[in-house]
């Protein structure tokens, strides 16, 4: 229905109940202005009535649920309570009802909001692996985007579940929709990699609708909504990272992984390279190893395009991944043929 129906039918419902209550109003008051006061109290329900539809409307499944079942307990809680310490004769007072309004608004409101801690995802972990659960791990967009994040769940080292939110969603289409070509390629990317991992029969992937519309950044709602099911962040985003464990959050990153993961060279190992261009310091060459690790050879320059065996200096560890300092073996060029980049360690 369209907001122009919408608005006719809300309309309607308002002059259906102020004309009824100007009908019923004489009923129920002995005034000659009954027929008016009728008809404004009928226009009040209507009111009323439209508030609680357009509130139901912005709210969550979730929402909806916690506050019906706070209304119900607080109901019941409020009948044992009365029927235990209220006189029978105070129960026929007109004042007794406003007890169960109330209590039924509190009931309400306490659903509402602390309905929020509690993740029937949650409950289905626990029902299903015992009292400490599998941990929820969320998917940021950048790892989303980068696609490694499919290679490692088809290896078996990942377990779900892995929660998808609404708003890494929205944000992929936005970027899938981009006019920008690079963009738009990034976002198609990213949306075709989250129907991989999707169609894994044996990894368990949620998209939840759980979102926080008072924080406007992607990265602050993908950290309250760790917080709220006491999940990890699956990212490869430097400052997200940070932001995270700061605020005591477990992220796995998947560029850590992966330099973890880089083959292990020690000082005195010998390794096959092909010097490809010229490195930033004087007369060094710089090559590098089929995973893309960087070995900058001294005296490298005037080798560049030739294939040498070099003898591994020292290994530097940067946040930006490993570099390999080597020094040519015995000066010598083991081989001129051309071979893709890298190459491979000799044992």
């Amino acid at each position: 229905m369209g907001r122009v129906g919408l608005s006719i039918v809300r309309i309607s419902l308002f002059a259906f109940c102020f004309l009824a209550g100007i009908y019923v109003g004489p009923e129920f008051m002995d005034s000659p202005y009954a027929s008016l006061w009728g008809g404004i109290s009928g226009g009040l329900i209507a009111a009323a009535i439209i508030l609680v539809e357009i509130g139901i409307k912005r709210a969550s499944g979730k929402g909806i649920v916690s506050a019906l079942i706070g209304l119900v307990i607080a109901f019941f809680v409020t009948y044992l309570t009365t029927m235990i310490s209220v006189p029978a004769a105070w129960r026929q007072s007109n004042l007794y009802p406003l007890i169960y309004v109330l209590t039924g608004y509190l009931g309400i409101m306490i659903g509402v909001w602390k309905g929020k801690e509690f993740n029937p995802a949650n409950w289905k972990i626990l029902s299903k692996t015992g009292p400490h659960g599998e941990i929820p791990k969320i998917l940021d967009t950048s790892v989303v985007i980068d696609g490694r994040i499919a290679d490692v769940c088809e290896t078996g080292f990942l377990e779900g579940p892995f929660i998808i939110p609404q708003f890494i969603l929205r944000e992929l289409q936005h970027i899938a929709d981009s006019s920008d070509p690079l963009k738009r390629n990034r976002g198609r990317r990213g949306l075709d990699i989250l129907n991989r991992i999707q169609k894994q029969s044996d990894l368990e992937v949620r998209i939840t609708d759980h979102d926080f519309p008072k924080l406007q950044e992607v990265d602050a709602k993908l950290v309250e909504l760790a917080k709220r099911i006491n999940g990890k962040i699956i990212t490869n985003d430097f400052n997200l990272n940070k932001v995270a464990e700061l605020q005591g959050l477990m992220v796995l990153n998947i560029n850590q992984l992966s330099n973890a993961l880089k083959p292990v060279v020690l000082p005195g190992e010998a390794i096959h390279v092909q010097i490809l261009k010229e490195g930033k310091e004087h007369g060094q060459g710089v090559a590098y190893l089929d995973d893309g690790t960087m070995v900058v050879v001294d005296e490298g320059k005037k080798i560049i395009g030739k294939e040498l065996d070099v003898v591994v200096t020292s290994v530097l560890q940067t946040t930006a991944g490993r570099m390999i300092f080597a020094r040519a073996r015995d000066e010598e060029i083991v081989s001129e043929r051309p071979t893709s980049r890298g190459g491979k360690a000799h044992g």
